[in-house]
């Protein structure tokens, strides 16, 4: 059974909220046969949830595919020492169609340069949305 799935969810604070819509950079930890792989990925804040693309191939998309667990983390270092993160552990849901992938990849291809210069069409790389279902930031 999944762990995190039989969390509740969890709110993020307003300053962590404030914190994500600032950045859109994260990386990504995945698993599959308890070997770890992060990567980084560019995503939104949405309805309380990390949303991020991916494509069909990639290792993240298939760990997903077996084990929806995942840890996420925003980040920004600072030398002077006044770092920021929040790292999120939750479950991912792959959104491949649809409603609501219509609005996604619209809220993407606004926000995100790189999507108006290579735009993909439904079928071509699914969305991962991650549930927060624990958290902790420091810094913010």
């Amino acid at each position: 059974m999944n762990k995190l799935s039989n969390l509740k969810k969890v709110k993020v604070s307003q300053k962590e909220r404030k914190f994500l819509l600032e950045n859109e950079v994260c990386r990504i930890a995945t698993s599959h046969d308890d070997i770890p792989h992060i990567v980084p990925v560019a995503y939104i804040f949405d309805k309380s949830t990390i949303t991020f693309v991916t494509d069909y191939g990639t290792r993240k998309y298939k760990n997903i595919k077996i084990n929806k667990n995942v840890s996420v983390v925003v980040d920004v270092y600072d030398p002077a020492g006044e770092n920021k993160a929040l790292i999120i552990q939750g479950n991912a849901n792959i959104i491949e169609k649809g409603a609501e992938y219509k609005r996604l990849y619209q809220i993407f291809n606004k926000r995100f340069e790189w999507v108006r210069k290579d735009p993909w069409k439904v079928g071509e790389a699914p969305f991962v949305r991650i549930n927060v279902s624990n958290k902790l930031s420091w810094g913010l």
